[in-house]
């Protein structure tokens, strides 16, 4: 891009990351923030804004990274007995979990901490 502007959207790629100019997936900038940023807390918040209503408990700030993560999640999910995902280092379970959520975390070894009202 001559004029200045960068790419944000590839269709062969998908979204790019505006640090290093690769594809999100592929992103070692990211990887390398998620890792160093954040405080050693984890925080646990509900949810509900742009979801059509329903209620979903997010964790954030958890110090894995990648299958690590993934693990973590499937765990927690399995211990609630329900869905859910990670997107962009953040586990996100359906429901209203967060007790369940905060002491689970603890039990593991974790700093937790509830987040939101």
């Amino acid at each position: 891009m001559k004029d200045g502007t960068r790419l944000v959207y590839s269709s062969d790629q998908g979204r790019i990351c505006p640090g290093c100019g690769k594809p999100v997936a592929g992103c070692a900038c990211a990887r390398s923030k998620t890792s160093e940023s954040g405080d050693g807390i984890v925080r646990v918040r509900r949810e509900s804004k742009g979801r059509g209503g329903k209620t979903v408990t997010v964790v954030v700030g958890v110090p894995l990274a990648g299958e690590a993560l993934r693990s973590l999640a499937g765990e927690l999910k399995r211990r609630c007995g329900t869905g859910g995902t990670v997107k962009e280092g953040n586990i996100e379970i359906q429901g209203d979990h967060a007790d369940l959520l905060v002491a689970e975390l603890q039990k593991r070894g974790y700093v937790v901490k509830r987040a939101g009202g």
